[in-house]
């Protein structure tokens, strides 16, 4: 097994990768079992979080380290290939595993249809805790693990390899991000107790940003099923301020400072700590200006673009967030900017190729009324669209009408 060692960033992305292959259809394709669809040229990406949120940095200009794990196969070798691509020494920090095969995802992503995917575990099985070596961890403010739902490593015993990692993390004042993924409802992760493994290991999370649907499965799935038996597959139109609120404050009290719940095309809601310790606890990328953070409650809808393709949409949406936290904004600059990065992902059918520099992001937030948002969650009437941040909010201001001079988006 080789360790490749990397050299000092601030910031690390660990975690599930892969070898996507995207299929490319035509503008008019429909799938229909037994019958043949003619394609056009199919992309190769990586994926998973290393991939996605990792080079997702890389372009914003954050210079990530990468800690990801491939086996010594030709699928590994077009992983480290394509990393190596986006800057030299990116893939320093991979770990090649001698005799094991290499994660792949089949994506398929038909126009105007929601994305589904085909996906081989391989080396992401037996990625643990020893993966991460004390050295990764220098001179890092951030480390933000993604897709322990789909590496058995991690979460087999009840978590226990995943909360000592984190806990390593945060004992070196390392602020500690985790995302998620929905794990097959016929495999091995989605039998486990994931509210056990939640309330062991979110203590040593700072800030947690799953799917509005992921948690919903993996911490209330009677929940989950209920609304999908009323509503369909699509449960997003259907969430209401209650039900976020609701999800978010039992992640606050398992000991998390900041909850976010990705909400697909009606963006992304947030909801932070009221009590400043649990903030500064935070460590090495604790929000500045910290009274601006305390006990808030925020939805950013995504803007209008057109779309090509929506891999990656929620992996880069963090990118933006994390970034914008190393960058020292407040919370609504840092949700835009969010929602913005994952605009920009969605014009492009891969996963990363859309991203541009932070620089050109801020230029395309100040170019103002030339990049309009979509409507958010029809149910949450009574949130407000502020013209001075280009926010729907709600927390204390979601609580009143709007005011004389104000424009109701809805």
């Amino acid at each position: 097994m080789k360790h490749y060692h990397s050299q000092m960033p601030e910031i690390a992305v660990a975690g599930h990768i892969c070898l996507d292959i995207l299929p490319a259809f035509p503008g008019d394709a429909r799938i229909i079992p037994g019958k043949l669809l003619a394609l056009e040229p199919a992309v190769f990406s990586t994926g998973g979080t290393v991939s996605n949120t990792g080079l997702a940095l890389q372009r914003l200009g954050f210079g990530p380290r990468l800690l990801g794990k491939v086996g010594d196969d030709r699928i590994g070798r077009t992983i480290l290939d394509i990393l190596g691509e986006y800057g030299e020494g990116l893939a320093a920090g991979m770990i090649v595993a001698s005799g094991e095969h290499t994660s792949y995802t089949i994506v398929v992503s038909p126009p105007g249809q929601d994305r589904c995917f085909w996906h081989y575990e391989g080396t992401n099985a037996s990625f643990g805790e020893e993966d991460i070596p004390e050295e990764a961890l220098n001179g890092l403010r951030l480390f933000h693990l993604g897709y322990p739902t789909l590496m058995s490593g991690l979460y087999r015993n009840g978590g226990e390899g995943l909360e000592r990692l984190l806990r390593r993390v945060k004992s070196r004042g390392i602020t500690v991000s985790l995302d998620l993924a929905e794990p097959d409802p016929a495999s091995e992760a989605a039998r486990q107790d994931w509210r056990e493994i939640f309330a062991r290991v979110l203590p040593h999370v700072d800030i947690f940003l799953p799917s509005l649907e992921e948690l919903l499965f993996l911490l209330r799935r009677e929940t989950f099923y209920r609304m999908r038996e009323k509503v369909g597959d699509n449960l997003l139109p259907h969430a209401d301020g209650e039900l976020l609120a609701d999800l978010s404050g039992e992640l606050l009290e398992m000991g998390v400072a900041i909850a976010g719940l990705k909400l697909g095309d009606k963006g992304i809601y947030l909801r932070t700590a009221e009590k400043r310790e649990r903030l500064v606890g935070m460590g090495g990328a604790a929000p500045a200006g910290l009274e601006n953070w305390l006990g808030r409650e925020l939805l950013a809808p995504c803007f209008q673009v057109k779309v090509q393709g929506t891999t990656g949409a929620g992996d880069c949406t963090i990118a933006g967030f994390l970034g914008s936290l190393l960058e020292g904004l407040p919370p609504e600059a840092a949700l835009l900017r969010a929602v913005a990065v994952g605009a920009c992902n969605v014009e492009q059918a891969d996963a990363v190729s859309g991203i541009p520099p932070w620089s050109a992001v801020e230029r395309r937030l100040e170019a103002g009324a030339g990049w309009m948002q979509l409507p958010t969650l029809g149910t949450l009437t009574g949130w407000n669209y502020r013209e001075s941040d280009r926010l729907y909010h709600s927390g204390r201001d979601m609580k009143r009408t709007h005011q004389e001079g104000e424009e109701p988006i809805i």
